[in-house]
């Protein structure tokens, strides 16, 4: 799985003009799941994920985390986080994940997240989707199960 986290004041997720998921203050997480991708890889991301020390202190220092400043995770699966650019002019996604696959381990992605104590709202899968945020630094982190212990690849 690979994770662009950006830390925001707020973000919203809309499909067509219904809004279908917003937060405050807290992270926005891109998540593209692909070929290798199991069930197992979810809960280490989530727990690596509420507890990055990416948000500032009373001094200014990152060392607060999503738990810490009682933040919440707007949830939105991108498949294109596994494209491949090295040849041509347009990229290849063939290393993305089944859809159905991928929209299992996005969900439970999710609701890893949540049972460690953070609020989440979500994307809509396989929708065309416009994301809206306020990046907070910014603050921009890019995570993958193969950088993890135990990574797979």
């Amino acid at each position: 799985m690979r994770i662009v986290a950006q830390r925001v004041t707020e973000a919203a997720v809309h499909v067509g003009d219904e809004e279908v998921g917003r937060i405050g203050a807290g992270l926005l997480l891109f998540v593209g799941v692909g070929h290798d991708d199991a069930h197992v890889h979810a809960a280490p991301l989530a727990e690596k994920i509420v507890n990055l020390r990416v948000f500032e202190d009373d001094a200014g220092k990152t060392n607060l985390s999503l738990l810490d400043v009682g933040g919440a995770a707007l949830v939105v699966s991108q498949f294109t986080l596994f494209a491949d650019t090295r040849k041509g002019r347009r990229p290849s996604f063939t290393a993305a994940a089944d859809p159905a696959v991928a929209e299992r381990l996005v969900e439970l992605f999710r609701r890893e997240l949540e049972e460690r104590g953070v609020p989440t709202a979500s994307g809509r899968f396989g929708a065309e989707m416009r994301v809206s945020l306020v990046n907070d630094g910014p603050f921009t982190l890019h995570l993958d199960t193969d950088a993890m212990p135990g990574g797979h690849r």
